[in-house]
């Protein structure tokens, strides 16, 4: 028996299949199509695309793992979150979805803000509305496409829309909702007065679910396309970060993550619900049934490195990247990198922040330029971690993922700057990896959450902090922080 994992990521969608002990059977991953980016601060992609490649990685897996359909006990699906998809009474998608690092809608989110009043909006949904998020994206649409908006009978996100092709039903989860600036947090469900204050029909939002609770079977036609049975449950599953979290094990109190991807997420489990009034972090559901979660996000985390490799090093590998890092001295001799090529999430909340290297001379070597990349995005994720200890959440340990993750050389990097132990995991997978247990609790393999985590999910490698880099990082970090406010200043209206 198996259960399968399905996540609907940016750059494609990946499918896993475990066995009863959590052990990853086979993965296999089909690429999407490149961002559509038109104009500065412009992302979307094609929500067929994410089908088409989810349909590939399902058969794919199967065909890997020699597995029948028939042998999946469970399907849970996971996404990159705040997604726009939108669909007409045909359930056609209208238009490009908007996705999370779309950065186009201030305009909306003041609006937003302006006409509901800021803090009714945090005490609404827990958190500031940010250009991130779904809701200001369908704005935008009703603002500046009327004739797309006024055709838009459902909103989804990107893994609802594929839970839709293969189920035929209009169904998400808290963790994701939560996402979209228009769930309740606290009483998760959607938000009377984010509705009602902007004018939206609540009857284009799907209906919204536990994480491990089953919202649909696979259709007929999905099973035809994908090799699955029909029949075969789908559970509510994750947006991408609450997924990861599932898939790392951070499902109780004490033990934080941090997931670098081509986003860097610090993100700690909360027994009830505390945000930060500034909105510097966002407070959500968890895939926890009636738990919640707090997560800083550095928008430019492994696209720093990814940008770098493409314009500079262009052939290189991430490994030969590192590894040429790891020849620079800790501190890359005073030169810092500001990793906001998609404008910042947390702690600016700045659509318009921009990035760069600060403090370059003529004795900078690449293994410098390269070494403050590393630095500067683990500098973005300290400060996620410092607002988080703020709100008086426990950080025992940090347990590490995502692609930065698999090299060595940053895992340390993040010990000494977080100046905490850092863990990696047997398992290293997260998202798909997270949505395949939440399957398996929703079909009652096991009771919770919790004890399926507590039973496959193991630590592998342990690293401490060393008091000389600790203290060194601790000082650039004082630096780092400073350069942010010292160019928003000198860049203001360019």
């Amino acid at each position: 028996m198996y259960w399968l994992g399905l996540d609907i990521g940016t750059g494609g969608s990946r499918a896993l299949l475990v066995d009863h002990d959590g052990r990853q059977i086979a993965a296999v991953t089909a690429p999407h199509e490149d961002i559509l980016m038109e104009q500065p601060l412009y992302a979307e992609q094609r929500p067929e695309n994410w089908w088409e490649a989810a349909q590939a990685a399902i058969r794919g897996v199967l065909a890997a793992a020699g597995a029948s359909g028939a042998e999946v006990q469970a399907i849970g699906l996971s996404g990159q979150m705040h997604g726009c998809v939108i669909l007409d009474a045909a359930n056609r998608v209208i238009r490009p979805a908007l996705i999370w690092c779309d950065q186009r809608s201030q305009a909306q989110v003041d609006f937003i803000h302006s006409k509901l009043g800021r803090e009714n909006v945090v005490a609404a949904i827990a958190n500031p509305v940010l250009t991130g998020f779904t809701l200001p994206k369908l704005l935008w649409v009703r603002d500046h496409e009327p004739d797309n908006f006024d055709r838009v009978r459902k909103l989804l996100l990107p893994k609802d829309y594929v839970r839709f092709k293969l189920t035929g039903d209009f169904a998400t989860e808290v963790s994701d909702a939560s996402g979209t600036a228009l769930l309740d947090v606290l009483h998760r469900r959607w938000s009377k007065t984010m509705l009602d204050g902007l004018d939206l029909d609540a009857s284009i939002l799907p209906r919204v679910c536990e994480s491990s609770e089953i919202t649909g079977t696979i259709s007929a036609r999905a099973a035809e396309l994908t090799g699955l049975a029909a029949g075969t449950p789908v559970v509510g599953g994750g947006g991408d970060q609450a997924a990861s979290a599932v898939g790392n094990g951070i499902v109780e109190r004490g033990i934080v993550s941090c997931t670098l991807g081509t986003s860097g997420v610090v993100f700690a489990h909360m027994d009830d619900v505390a945000y930060d009034a500034q909105g510097r972090v966002h407070t959500f559901c968890h895939a926890v049934r009636d738990k919640w979660h707090v997560m800083g996000v550095t928008q430019g985390a492994g696209l720093s490195l990814q940008w770098v490799r493409n314009q500079l090093a262009p052939g290189l590998t991430y490994e030969a990247l590192t590894t040429e890092a790891a020849t620079a001295e800790p501190g890359s001799q005073g030169l810092f990198w500001l990793p906001y090529l998609m404008g910042e999430r947390t702690p600016h909340l700045d659509p318009h922040a921009r990035g760069g290297w600060i403090g370059l001379t003529a004795r900078h070597s690449r293994a410098d330029l390269i070494r403050a990349v590393i630095e500067g995005v683990s500098f973005s994720q300290k400060d996620c971690l410092d607002i988080i200890e703020e709100l008086g959440v426990p950080v025992n340990s940090v347990r590490l993922s995502g692609g930065g993750a698999r090299s060595a050389f940053w895992r340390q990097i993040l010990a000494h700057i977080f100046n905490k132990p850092v863990a990696s995991l047997e398992t290293q997978e997260g998202s798909a990896y997270g949505a395949a247990l939440l399957a398996m609790v929703g079909t009652g393999e096991y009771s919770s959450v919790p004890e399926v985590c507590r039973t496959v999910i193991h630590e592998r490698e342990t690293l401490a902090p060393r008091p000389r880099e600790a203290a060194l990082y601790a000082e650039a970090h004082r630096t780092y922080r400073a350069l942010y406010p010292v160019l928003r200043s000198a860049l203001a209206g360019a």
